[in-house]
């Protein structure tokens, strides 16, 4: 699977963000040939870290720099069921980014993104790797944010 991103129009309607690629695979699944609740958290924050990762952050481990980050809180609600094994997609924004602190929103959808399956947000706060404290996000970050249409509010 190639990892591209491809702007997109949120279902809500706001033109910002990011939609990337993900797999649905057969271990993903629960008894019923359902995508597992649980697994819809992973395949967004898989798609988050490649997002990142993409772009040169977070170094060879992930961990490094703004990459070295916790969630704070991660809100789901369920729209429809992803019924079937295949090539899906994530589409991101930035809600807002804070000093020290993220808030994102999402959306779980078919690959072509008509389709939503699940959406919420997520919120991460950046902590320094040594004393686990907040640390505020590089400009490398707030430049990204900027230029990739992740951010909702350009102000």
């Amino acid at each position: 699977m190639t990892r591209t991103t491809t702007p997109t129009v949120d279902a809500l309607g706001t033109d910002v963000g990011v939609r990337l690629p993900v797999a649905v695979h057969f271990d993903d699944m629960d008894p019923m040939g359902l995508l597992h609740n649980s697994r819809y958290a992973v395949l967004v924050e898989r798609a988050w870290n490649n997002f990142w990762r993409d772009r040169g952050l977070g170094g060879k481990s992930g961990l490094d720099g703004d990459g070295f980050n916790v969630i704070k809180a991660f809100d789901i609600t369920f729209d429809f069921p992803v019924s079937e094994l295949g090539e899906y997609a994530v589409h991101l924004w930035m809600e807002r980014l804070g000093a020290t602190s993220a808030t994102a929103g999402y959306r779980v959808c078919s690959a072509d993104g008509i389709t939503t399956y699940a959406h919420g947000s997520r919120t991460v706060v950046r902590l320094n790797k040594t004393t686990l404290t907040p640390t505020p996000w590089s400009e490398r970050v707030w430049e990204i944010a900027r230029t990739t249409g992740l951010l909702q509010d350009k102000a």
